[in-house]
């Protein structure tokens, strides 16, 4: 749902995607622009990749590592690919990379890579971009499921390789989710977590590897069978343009479409510094910085990826729906169907709502929205007006959330390192989820959107009442 603002400039370089109007400017790239980088990627971490599964595991001679290599040695279109029985590696392949990368020039090469920070790095600003995200968390969090993660189903190019993992099923869409959102944590959680060698470092170093490996699955299929995915429709999977929207929803829709559309709006300094984290990010993970050197640059490029990249298909349709069926009544939240499609459509605009085939919520859904809304305002506006208990929010919702998402059994039940076990092939491509409704609990997210919003009210007639009285006092006066 989009604020409206009467002052904004419309000239003939304006332009309205999906609900959300910009200027366009030198820095936004056109299609035809940006169409090469669907065809270049992370060759070296693809490399990599090939080398830790061929001349590493062979050389350090460890058994943890043979059920990933039956994995990747299955036949094409064996069902046992992709069942829960597959065997998963107990070593990951950051291990194996951090304990052999002297073995091989390659490895190497990475490894220096990931290792020597860039000049634009500040740890002070990196650390004051991780207070951002909690400063602001439960917006935040809102913004990164229902609309970088549902909402970015509208890219159709990516849903392609997605549908393709089986990995946003019905069944593992919420664990998928929990599984982005520990790589966040990790992140985010302390300098030393996102320096080299700490756990967000770690886990980015992870996300590349599988990125790498969903990559090289994926072509090794389609050279086989050219129908099964189309390298010159969809450009390379995972390529450089899918990994810069991928930090682009992580960040630039935060800034200016998610927490905007909340109520919620980030000082200067604490833009500059988001965009730096997820800058720092983007480098461990193999994704193209520059992109990011500014904040307008940023801006710039998840506009041009609105602008370009989102047309949903009926890919996107199944796999919005089963993110939604995933988190239908579950735990923590237990939040209803309705009130999960309207935060999607709030946040994403009812043009792409409908789009993606969300259910239309009634107004009762949408009041409560509002609710939530002010409710976010309220108490982000509040925390961050007054720096002690600014600090003492950051450090309490940190170990909160990771206790909720990682730790807890509802969550994940313990960390995860991003094993390839959503594995590409034939025979299998991601099928819708029943529409049977799930039986619901008390939604204590709804009950506080409600409470939230009888109380704003409340506040609002009573300033009102207020307003009129003072009103008729002062006319009563002068006259």
């Amino acid at each position: 749902m989009a604020w409206p603002n009467p002052f904004r400039r419309r000239d003939e370089n304006t332009r309205t995607c999906w609900g959300y109007t910009f200027q366009l400017t030198s820095e936004h790239l056109t299609a035809e622009q940006a169409h090469p980088l669907k065809f270049s990627y992370d060759v070296l971490g693809e490399e990599c990749y090939h080398i830790l599964n061929r001349t590493c595991v062979q050389e350090v001679k460890t058994q943890d590592t043979a059920p990933l290599e039956a994995a990747l040695s299955q036949t094409p279109g064996d069902p046992a690919s992709n069942s829960e029985k597959t065997a998963k590696p107990k070593q990951d392949l950051y291990t194996i990379f951090r304990d052999n990368h002297e073995k091989h020039p390659k490895l190497q090469q990475l490894w220096d890579e990931v290792t020597t920070i860039p000049d634009w790095v500040d740890w002070d600003q990196i650390a004051r971009g991780q207070d951002v995200f909690y400063r602001y968390g439960g917006a935040t969090l809102t913004g990164l499921a229902y609309q970088s993660l549902l909402g970015g189903m509208g890219a159709n190019r990516v849903v392609e390789v997605l549908a393709r993992t089986g990995g946003f099923s019905v069944k593992v869409a919420r664990h998928r989710l929990f599984e982005t959102a520990q790589h966040i944590l990790e992140c985010t959680r302390s300098v030393e977590s996102i320096q080299p060698g700490g756990a967000g470092f770690a886990s980015s170093l992870r996300v590349r590897l599988l990125h790498a490996a969903v990559r090289d699955r994926i072509m090794k299929l389609a050279k086989t069978r050219p129908e099964y995915y189309s390298v010159e429709k969809y450009g390379v999977p995972i390529n450089d343009l899918d990994s810069i929207a991928t930090i682009g929803t992580f960040s630039g829709t935060i800034i200016w479409l998610s927490l905007p559309r909340q109520g919620i709006w980030l000082r200067e300094q604490e833009v500059i510094d988001y965009i730096a984290l997820w800058r720092l990010i983007a480098h461990y993970v193999g994704t193209p910085t520059e992109w990011f050197e500014t904040p307008g640059r940023a801006k710039a490029m998840m506009e041009s990826l609105l602008m370009n990249e989102i047309n949903p298909t009926e890919t996107s349709k199944i796999l919005a729906a089963n993110i939604i069926r995933g988190l239908e009544a579950q735990p923590p939240t237990y939040a209803s169907r309705s009130f999960l499609e309207v935060n999607a459509r709030w946040l994403n605009g009812n043009e792409l709502g409908d789009a993606l085939g969300l259910g239309r919520p009634g107004i009762w859904y949408w009041a409560l929205m509002a609710g939530q809304c002010i409710f976010f305002m309220s108490v982000c506006y509040f925390y961050r007006s007054v720096p002690s208990l600014d600090r003492r929010k950051v450090t309490a919702l940190k170990k909160l959330l990771w206790a909720l998402i990682v730790d807890h059994k509802s969550g994940l039940g313990g960390e995860t390192v991003f094993d390839f076990k959503y594995i590409p092939e034939f025979n299998f491509i991601t099928p819708r989820g029943s529409d049977e409704q799930a039986k619901m609990k008390e939604s204590g997210v709804e009950r506080r959107s409600l409470n939230t919003l009888l109380i704003a009210t409340g506040c609002l007639a009573f300033a009102s009442y207020v307003g009129v009285k003072i009103t008729f006092g002062l006319i009563g006066k002068l006259f």
